[in-house]
């Protein structure tokens, strides 16, 4: 057996999954940029509201009459500021139908320009409404194509202002009013929304909250190494955190159902709709928007696509709630629209700071975050030398194996010539010459493995901290030094992966491979070009990672032959 072989094999795989990981994965979509700052007056347009009693022949939808559909003419955009967030509202429905992160300039070149969540091209919104448990459901509850009155159609966050409210008002003439009450509070992308029904009949009004996050197809786009992200679509918590894609959603997975056709499910099918708490979101790379339902009632989770609009709808019903009559009661959500922090996350809902995705290697790019955070706030306040001294912390814990695995590699280098000649001995009995080379290896004491733990240690790291730089905004457009002002991205001037480059060459220079198959020799040789370039594409904080632990690793690589092994 080669010695180097299983060296050679693992530097093939990590290519192997180097390419496919950029190949599987979603790419994230250029922002779109409207051509003017108009808002248009349209909502999002053309869904029909979820299955209730009040709504549903059957299970079946039914689409609202054309008063209540018509409103897109009679609707006007709220605008609303706040230190953190720049939205509109439409008073049909009081659905939100922009929202922008002024704080979040969608790249470095463009600072002046917001980048964009909720966006009506896209027909991304977030909708809520109420579905009334009885007769004339239109008329006694309002739902996102219910026309709102609104006092203002500018509300923004003064200085010296913390909170800010934003009420909608509807009523239907026959003693229901329904406040749909937006709460914002200075330096959060949290939004709590109230609907509070105000019931002066002389009947019990019985009704639920509906809410929902609608979207087009996402667009697939990127090259084969631009950067890849997990994730972009439809996701909920049902005690664990679960995505939908789109053609999942068409296909009918999830699909909303009225209470006696959940009731009529297998009880598994059952504990995925109907859950304590939970949430739903909409996945964008760096950034999210959730409605978090109250985390103490059965909440009924959905999806359903409008075929008509070509659009896919996520939504999450409350349970029935019973209103006396000369009383009034409420229903209480929150919609957060942000950047994925995920300690902000965490402390909103269980489990909502999963949809920062670092996918199957989550394992290992959770505790190397969690280390990345603590040095970043403890120590350099910077994420470029964060990096370095996280590199330097893995090099001091594996020091040990590492050791050991290069001085096996040095101790080989030196025994080459003994191999080479039982190799030539009994090149034409394989069988004796593997059983002689395997007998030298003990006589030695070397273990011909022992040179591929260095890879398989950074294996595992690497592809932790490709995730972690791919998938965590605190990373997006940090600076280092110099030209280095967005660690995410690619290096504009490919110094880092050159030298990259150059470290793996001098690496084999102190330890070159004593493999005799040509094909081999030839690999070994262009595997630092062929590392060189496909790191030209990769994120700068992911090359700056390997760059440290090369130059680390030939320090001690070279003090392993010439201290240890005396060569030299």
């Amino acid at each position: 057996m080669e010695q180097q072989r299983p060296f050679l094999y693992l530097s093939l795989v990590f290519l192997g999954f180097l390419i496919w990981s950029t190949w599987q994965q979603e790419h994230a979509p250029k922002p779109i940029t409207p051509a003017n700052s108009t808002v248009q007056q349209q909502t999002a347009g053309g869904n029909s509201i979820p299955s209730g009693s009040s709504v549903s022949v059957n299970g079946t939808d039914v689409i609202p009459s054309a008063n209540s559909s018509a409103t897109n003419a009679q609707a006007q955009q709220i605008h609303v500021k706040t230190d953190v967030l720049d939205m509109y509202i439409s008073t049909t429905g009081g659905t939100i139908v922009q929202a922008d992160l002024p704080t979040h300039p969608i790249s470095l070149e463009e600072q002046d320009k917001a980048t964009r969540i909720i966006d009506r091209e896209m027909k991304y919104a977030a909708q809520a409404g109420l579905i009334y448990r009885g007769s004339n459901g239109e008329s006694s509850a309002p739902n996102h194509y219910t026309n709102f009155e609104a006092k203002s159609t500018e509300y923004t966050l003064q200085d010296g202002q913390d909170t800010l409210q934003v009420p909608l008002t509807w009523s239907n003439g026959q003693g229901i009013t329904v406040t749909k009450t937006f709460l914002f509070e200075r330096g959060s992308f949290l939004v709590k929304q109230i609907q509070t029904v105000e019931n002066k009949t002389d009947q019990v009004w019985s009704g639920n909250e509906y809410l929902e996050l609608t979207h087009i197809e996402h667009e697939r786009t990127g090259s084969l190494l631009g950067g890849a992200i997990a994730y972009v679509g439809p996701a909920y918590y049902n005690n664990k955190y679960d995505k939908i894609d789109f053609d999942e959603i068409k296909d009918g997975e999830l699909k909303d159902l009225n209470s006696s056709e959940i009731n009529a499910l297998p009880e598994e099918e059952k504990a995925s709709r109907l859950i304590q708490g939970g949430w739903i979101a909409m996945l964008k790379h760096y950034f999210v928007s959730a409605w978090v339902p109250s985390k103490e009632q059965i909440n009924t989770y959905y999806t359903r696509y409008n075929k008509s609009s070509d659009n896919y709808i996520i939504g999450v019903k409350s349970p029935v709630k019973e209103i006396q009559p000369g009383t009034s009661g409420s229903f209480d959500s929150q919609l957060y629209v942000g950047p994925t922090d995920q300690a902000t996350l965490a402390e909103i809902s269980e489990g909502l700071d999963l949809t920062v995705d670092y996918g199957i290697f989550a394992f290992v790019s959770k505790p190397i975050f969690w280390v990345m955070s603590f040095i970043n706030q403890n120590i350099v306040s910077n994420w470029g030398w964060t990096i370095i001294l996280l590199t330097l912390f893995i090099k001091i814990i594996f020091f040990y194996p590492s050791a050991m695995s290069y001085k096996s590699m040095a101790k080989m280098k030196k025994l080459a010539p003994k191999i080479k000649e039982i190799s030539e001995k009994y090149k034409n009995d394989p069988q004796a010459k593997q059983k002689e080379t395997m007998a030298f290896y003990r006589k030695e004491k070397i273990n011909p493995l022992g040179g591929c733990l260095p890879m398989l240690i950074q294996m595992p790291v690497f592809m932790g901290l490709y995730w972690v730089l791919q998938e965590s905004v605190e990373l997006r457009q940090a600076p280092w030094i110099l030209w280095y002002q967005d660690l995410s991205i690619k290096d504009p001037f490919f110094i880092l992966p050159l030298i990259m480059g150059a470290s793996m060459f001098i690496q084999q220079k102190l330890n070159p491979p004593a493999v005799q198959d040509p094909m081999q020799q030839k690999i070994f040789t262009y595997l630092p070009v062929i590392f060189t370039v496909m790191f030209l594409f990769f994120p700068a904080g992911l090359v700056l990672y390997w760059v440290v632990n090369n130059i680390l690793s030939i320090f001690q690589q070279w003090y392993i032959n010439k201290k240890i092994i005396g060569d030299g």
